[in-house]
């Protein structure tokens, strides 16, 4: 997902996340900007949301051209 829903309840703060694994990778996001973060993260996504998650970094302008 790229935002969380309003009212949704948040547990830790990202500068607490220094890995984050799925099945299709590991993104290591100690010390990264958020545009970083945001490559880091999608790379290690589903194949499938790829390329939405990419292009909801972009209209929430964490990517840029």
């Amino acid at each position: 997902m790229p935002i969380l829903t309003p009212g949704a309840a948040v547990t830790t703060t990202r500068a607490h996340v220094h890995y984050v694994v799925t099945e299709y990778g590991t993104a290591m996001l100690l010390g990264r900007s958020l545009a970083e973060r945001a490559r880091s993260l999608i790379a290690i996504a589903a194949p499938q949301f790829r390329e939405p998650l990419e292009r909801a970094a972009y209209d929430l302008h964490l990517l840029y051209r």
